[in-house]
């Protein structure tokens, strides 16, 4: 019986990756043809110039399509069960100090990838450019993404691990969700980055039991990013924190310092007030 429940749980997981990579496939390679369709461009041209950073509106459209489809279906199936009950305990406190956590990581998070001399690829970069100028990418990255990946990544995929886990456990199967977020991102850099902030969004979920502070934290993240993409675009021309100040490194330590001092103390907020699920 216990080799049956696993086995299913196994399928489960599997079943939610693969649902999640076929539906962003296919709208995307649709999405490209209609657009080379109406627009009389031959199909490969419009999707290598997606590699290039163009046609970025198309790409950004039809990954908030995907994405909507995929939280329809997740939710429908009841493979990511959503209620009520969390937000009517009023976790106002909780919800505050998960975005304070998402920005107090932002700048730390950044100077430890420089550390390690983690880069996007040219590929990567180019795409993620293209979306972060359109407005339709803030739909994508900003919205569709926070809610459909923590439907998806914590509703579904943690939810299936912690019942297949011990409750002794529990960080293995957190630490597991977390990297099939980070891989699933494609590229190494990403990865290291989804992987710390999911090991992140996986602790909170299961204190709480609930994707929505998950979520908070999880959009600011990403808000914050495309906010600093498209109000101080210097900061991204060479991909280095010191640019944000300015090239002084005494502006940078500060800047450091000072997020530390909103991310310690977020995580201890975080620790008394989320109750354990």
């Amino acid at each position: 019986m216990e080799q049956k429940k696993t086995l299913n749980s196994i399928f489960h997981l599997i079943l939610y990756i693969a649902l999640y990579i076929l539906i962003q496939s296919i709208v995307q390679f649709l999405a490209i043809g209609i657009y080379a369709f109406l627009k009389d461009i031959d199909y490969i041209v419009v999707l290598r110039g997606v590699t290039k950073g163009f046609y970025s509106q198309t790409l950004a459209i039809s990954t908030v399509l995907s994405g909507m489809i995929t939280i329809v279906l997740f939710v429908k199936m009841k493979w990511s069960p959503v209620s009520r009950n969390y937000l009517q305990s009023r976790p106002w406190g909780t919800l505050f100090w998960a975005a304070m956590l998402g920005i107090g990581s932002i700048l730390p998070a950044q100077f430890i990838y420089e550390q390690m001399e983690i880069a996007l690829s040219e590929t990567t970069q180019n795409i993620f450019e293209g979306l972060m100028k359109e407005p339709w990418g803030y739909a994508a990255v900003g919205i569709i993404a926070p809610v459909g990946e923590e439907i998806i990544f914590r509703g579904a995929i943690l939810r299936t691990l912690l019942g297949m886990f011990d409750k002794k456990f529990t960080w293995i199967a957190i630490f597991l969700s977390a990297l099939l977020f980070g891989v699933i991102h494609g590229n190494v850099a990403q990865c290291v980055h989804a992987l710390l902030l999911g090991i992140a969004l996986g602790w909170m979920y299961y204190r709480t039991g609930s994707i929505l502070p998950g979520i908070v934290l999880h959009w600011v993240n990403n808000s914050i990013a495309y906010a600093l993409y498209n109000l101080l675009p210097q900061t991204t021309d060479n991909g280095e924190l010191i640019t944000l100040f300015h090239g002084s490194e005494k502006m940078m330590y500060g800047g450091l310092f000072f997020s530390l001092c909103i991310l310690i103390p977020s995580i201890f907020q975080l620790a008394m007030r989320m109750k354990r699920h």
